[in-house]
Parts: structure tokens; sequence; C-alpha cells
């Protein structure tokens, strides 16, 4: 369900003066706010708590309908919406996805709709970014532990690396991405 833009200027206003960026506000079934904020660091209990007792008086003197407000960090897949955010995150492995699939060098024939890669730059105009982004070619088509088998298998047999396929997606084209999570349960060696 949408949030009213004078609800969601209200937040964001609110939201920036304190410091802090505004990633999302969602409204939810039974009377859910839930606002997601960032800033450079990152987001801690203290922080969301902040925002949250400055928010709930604000959006009860303006007679906005909610029960309840949760405010949260966006996490470790933090989700990437405006070009700004791109930006922020240039050098940062992310996850994208495509309203339609994208054909060329280096992608399967029938096109790739969702990839992961490394984003380079964001470049061109602020109303119309294009995205460069080289892909994790390990990842195309295969899960988790075939990577893996792969990986080893080319470090064992000392097969060269193939060439970086580099995309340039244009901003408009992105229906969602996110930050991919990099997260190594196995520890250090």
């Amino acid at each position: 369900m949408a949030v009213p833009s004078q609800v969601f200027e209200l937040i964001e206003s609110t939201v920036e003066g304190l410091g802090y960026e505004l990633v999302d506000v969602e409204r939810l079934p039974r009377g859910l706010i839930r606002v997601t904020i960032d800033k450079e660091g990152g987001i801690t209990l203290d922080d969301c708590e902040k925002v949250s007792n400055l928010l709930n008086p604000a959006l009860t003197v303006d007679n906005v309908d909610f029960d309840r407000l949760e405010v949260s960090s966006p996490g470790v897949d933090r989700p990437l919406r405006r070009a700004n955010d791109f930006v922020r995150f240039v050098g940062s492995n992310v996850h994208i996805e495509l309203y339609t699939p994208m054909t060329g060098e280096g992608l399967p024939a029938n096109g790739r709709r969702r990839m992961d890669g490394k984003l380079l730059a964001v470049e061109g105009d602020e109303a119309n970014p294009t995205i460069t982004l080289e892909l994790i070619t390990e990842r195309l088509g295969r899960t988790p532990s075939e990577i893996a088998k792969a990986k080893a298998k080319a470090k064992k047999s000392g097969e060269a690396q193939a060439a970086p396929v580099i995309l340039n997606i244009p901003f408009k084209d992105i229906e969602r991405a996110s930050l991919l999570a990099d997260l190594d349960f196995r520890g250090s060696k």
C-alpha cells in the first residue's frame, strides 16, 4: 500500500533533519508504517529509537492514521532505489533485476534479467544515468554449490580467467537492485 505524498514528505524531512538518509517508507496491513533509514557507517538501535521518538508524535500531530511505527536499518542487502544510492555504493557487489532481459556479448543467448556484479561507475545525467556493471560471471546460471565447484576446478587446473563482462545498464531499465551480501560463516583461515 502506498504512503500518501504528504506523509512521505513529513517522514523524509524529519529523518533528514536528524542527519539520516531515508531509504524506504512502507504502509503495511494492520496499521503498520515501516521506515527504513541509513547513514554512513551504519545504523544502531539508538539511531532507530531516536528517529522513532521524533516521528511518532509528528505523525500523531498530523493526524496520520497508523497503529504502529517501525524504524529499522536497511540490512546487509540494502535496496538501491535512487541514482544517488548507486553513486554511494560504487565498488560494491550488487544484485540487479531488469524489467526485460538484456542480451549481448558474455550473456546467455536468450538474455539475462537477473545478474550479480561489481558496480564500477554511474555516468550520465542525473535524470537518467547509466550503471556500469562488471558481471560476476561464475554466478551466471549456477547454484552456490556449482559456483564453488567451478572455482575449485579452475584453480586446480590453472585455467585462465575469462575476460570480464562489462555491461552498461540504463537506470530506467532497472526494476529492483540491492547490495549483494558477501557473508562467510566459515571464519578466517
